[in-house]
């Protein structure tokens, strides 16, 4: 099995309504990766990897619900999730750099802008931390999409198309993954439930985070009506760094692993 894409053992952290799902790998400052709705910490798979070798102890987490995550929760709001992973980030000692994707990073948000101290840097990856404007359509497909029992099926299709240019080598492997832990009513539900979560919250309290962040947009990401001017208005609210993937789609950290891993390594590395 190639190293760069090993999963380590997984650990478990205990909530008041049920278990979060995490590995770790390596040794140095911590950096927890945070992933989005309908997808598995196993997207980290290669970002890990760069980290790892530049000297960083690295937390992937699962979502409530998802992966081997239990789906016995009864909220999943993204306060839930910011929730989840500061309780991990004390559970594995100090502050944390967050890593986080798609709408993921609402709950990076949340946790730097609600409990700062533990929270040192953000790198947020393709992020939905605003509620944005969408077609009539659009917001029928999403709807459809929520749907059991077809809306596995219609996510899975649609996983596919949140990559525009290329997919890595074992993307049909991660989608394998994604469609096991999505059997069943509870994990559809805590799925459906995480995606329906509100960014509004999340895009409130913007203004109040006042840590260094790096922006990682995918100039043709398939989520964002305007990824080039999402990314603009976030940085600009955050103060942040803007990298553009031109040909990425949602998923930059995992489309172009040779162009985001060493922007993250360097973003970090300069700030330590």
């Amino acid at each position: 099995m190639d190293t760069r894409t090993a999963s380590p053992s997984t650990q478990h952290l205990s909530r008041p309504e049920g278990r979060i799902a995490y590995d770790v790998s390596g040794s140095g400052p911590l950096v927890l990766c945070v992933p989005g709705p309908g997808d598995l910490r196993f997207s980290f798979r290669y970002l890990r990897s760069d980290l790892v070798d530049a000297g960083h102890r690295v937390a992937t987490m699962d979502l409530r619900g998802h992966g081997e995550s239990d789906p016995s929760f009864s909220s999943y709001e993204w306060a839930d999730t910011a929730s989840d992973l500061l309780a991990l980030i004390e559970e594995l000692g100090g502050t944390a750099t967050v890593v986080a994707s798609c709408a993921g990073a609402g709950a990076a948000v949340w946790a730097a802008a609600e409990e700062g101290d533990r929270v040192s840097r953000l790198v947020l990856l393709g992020p939905l931390v605003r509620d944005v404007h969408r077609s009539f359509l659009e917001r029928i497909r999403r709807r459809l999409v929520l749907r059991w029992p077809w809306g596995k099926a219609a996510w899975l299709s649609r996983f596919r198309k949140l990559f525009r240019s290329r997919r890595p080598p074992d993307f049909e492997e991660h989608r394998e993954r994604i469609a096991a832990t999505l059997s069943g009513r509870g994990r559809w539900r805590a799925f459906a439930r995480t995606s329906r979560a509100s960014q509004g919250p999340v895009g409130e309290r913007l203004a109040r985070v006042r840590k260094p962040t790096l922006v990682v947009m995918g100039g043709r990401d398939p989520e964002i009506p305007d990824p080039r001017t999402e990314a603009e208005v976030v940085s600009a609210w955050l103060d942040a760094t803007t990298l553009i993937v031109p040909e990425g789609g949602h998923y930059p950290h995992v489309e172009f692993p040779e162009v985001v891993g060493p922007e993250v390594v360097e973003f970090l590395g300069g700030l330590r």
